[in-house]
């Protein structure tokens, strides 16, 4: 009783993140390299939405999600990497108690939503190779928009579930979490009372986040079928380029997903959680500009055209 009493006393007001601070001969390197691609990261995904919004080529089912997975890009990398660079800097970071369930439902959330916006995407290209004819009535501007905000909304709400799991729970201690944002799992460690049903819980819900994974794999699945059926080589190799794009970002993407958030919490999984959390927080969004679309013919002829406008006012300023 005196234990619990004391232990109380001492509610979580505070977190210390300790980052990668294990790596301090290497801090300066690791900075430059993280500083770098943040910016890449920004640059690209912000230059696609630009290239986008400028072009009539563009204005198609494909780029208007890939610009709203773009938007998901900058804010989950933007709510994790400015705080990363300081931690690396500074050997770690104290945040509020608050700030840290603020950055866990916001990265969550963005989380969610990039699962949702990857199964429409797989689910517009499903549309596109087997239902050609019919895909522009079945996948009109109305659709777009629906699927678009069912995805948004979808996110956030998810993670509604994560944050009331939280709320059950009495966090006294102690204050220092070993990973580089506030996650779910290294929160709940913080707890003084039994998280073992909210661990299950959690656990549990995770299955039901893959549902978009699920429906992604359905959907190429009836590709891949369909491709199988095109006799010739040329149509073939054409139907499955226009979606190999996707399902390169799909398996990066969701392979370090997996290894983070379905493999159950222990004390030896943290350490190479964190770096698998990192690749998908790094890795995918400077991936998804660069796979899906920079190299894309009508994507660079855009951005072209949007540096040539841009000189052009310049000079004529």
């Amino acid at each position: 009783m005196e234990e619990n009493q004391r232990r109380n006393m001492s509610t979580v007001t505070y977190v210390i993140l300790l980052g990668f601070g294990e790596l301090e001969e290497g801090g300066a390197a690791l900075f430059s390299l993280l500083l770098t691609l943040y910016l890449v990261t920004l640059i690209s995904n912000l230059l696609l939405i630009i290239a986008v919004q400028k072009s009539s080529h563009l204005q198609t089912p494909m780029y208007f999600f890939l610009c709203h997975l773009s938007c998901v890009d900058v804010g989950s990398i933007s709510s994790i990497f400015p705080q990363l660079l300081w931690e690396v800097l500074a050997g770690g970071v104290t945040i509020s108690f608050t700030a840290c369930v603020v950055q866990l439902y916001v990265v969550g959330s963005l989380l969610t939503v990039e699962c949702f916006l990857l199964a429409v995407m797989s689910y517009d290209r499903y549309l596109a190779i087997c239902w050609p004819l019919r895909y522009s009535v079945l996948m009109d501007s109305r659709v777009c928009v629906k699927l678009a905000v069912a995805s948004w909304v979808g996110g956030f709400l998810f993670l509604g579930v994560m944050l009331a799991l939280l709320a059950s729970l009495t966090f006294c201690g102690p204050h220092i979490i070993n990973h580089f944002f506030c996650d779910f799992f290294p929160l709940v460690k913080l707890s003084c009372t039994d998280t073992k049903m909210v661990e299950k819980a959690a656990f549990a819900s995770s299955f039901l986040s893959l549902s978009p994974f699920f429906c992604t794999l359905l959907s190429y699945g009836c590709i891949l079928s369909s491709i199988l059926r095109i006799s010739s080589s040329t149509g073939r190799h054409r139907a499955f380029s226009t979606c190999s794009s996707h399902l390169t970002v799909v398996s990066v993407f969701y392979g370090t997903l997996i290894v983070v958030y379905m493999t159950p919490p222990s004390e030896t999984t943290f350490s190479l959680n964190k770096i698998f959390s990192l690749l998908y927080t790094v890795l995918t969004p400077v991936l998804n500009p660069l796979v899906y679309s920079l190299r894309n013919k009508d994507v660079q002829i855009a951005l072209m055209s949007v540096a040539k406008f841009h000189c052009s006012g310049n000079n004529q300023g």
